[in-house]
């Protein structure tokens, strides 16, 4: 149970690494000692307007055809990098100030900021996504799962919490639904890493192995 915990724990941290569009192997993080896990990505400032729907529709269907894993992995970047663009000087300034809480272990500091930043602009997606990865590693599952519940309200295709709500459902025990939520992420980017291990797991336990 304890090597599950873990492991669920480094995933989390993994997707909120993945929406830097820097570090874009959201789910491929390996177990660290603590002082050496990776430190949160800082928000990229304000890019130039853009067709935001039309963007994010065609990298998705450019993920999903994406012919290796290179190539899925920078059409994955480019989507998180969208996502993080902050709507807002505010809410930049806000979100690099939630960072440093998080880096130097400040996490209720964190949700703090973060809290404001909804407030303030409750259509920004990361602040919600990252609010609730900290409250699931606070383990307040409750929060997270509400926080969850906002990001797919704004965005269905948002694998990072799709993956995250699988998480959730699995250490609660409900394995159905998280097999039905990694399944969803995976509809969504065929090439999230390890996740697929868990749907093939997940699958023998609650559908019964192949005859």
């Amino acid at each position: 149970m304890a090597v599950r915990f873990r492991f669920a724990r480094t995933l989390c941290l993994a997707l909120v690494l993945g929406t830097a569009g820097l570090a874009p192997a959201a789910l491929a993080q390996q177990v660290e000692p603590p002082g050496k896990q990776k430190k949160l990505p800082e928000a990229p400032s304000k890019l130039p307007k853009v067709d935001r729907s039309k963007n994010l529709d065609f990298l998705f269907g450019a993920l999903k055809a994406a012919p290796d894993e290179v190539s899925a992995k920078h059409v994955e970047a480019r989507i998180w990098a969208i996502w993080l663009q902050t709507p807002s000087d505010t809410a930049a300034l806000l979100m690099s100030r939630a960072k440093t809480a998080v880096d130097a272990k400040k996490i209720d500091v964190a949700i703090k900021l973060l809290d404001s930043i909804i407030k303030l602009r409750p259509d920004y997606i990361e602040a919600w996504n990252r609010r609730a990865t900290l409250y699931y590693m606070q383990n307040d599952y409750g929060r997270s799962l509400a926080d969850i519940q906002q990001v797919l309200i704004r965005e269905p295709r948002h694998f990072g919490a799709l993956a995250g709500l699988g998480m959730i459902m699995q250490e609660v025990g409900d394995e159905r639904r998280a097999l039905e939520a990694y399944r969803k992420a995976l509809a969504v980017n065929p090439h999230l890493e390890k996740i697929p291990d868990q749907v093939k797991a997940l699958t023998e336990k609650v559908e019964g192995r192949d005859i």
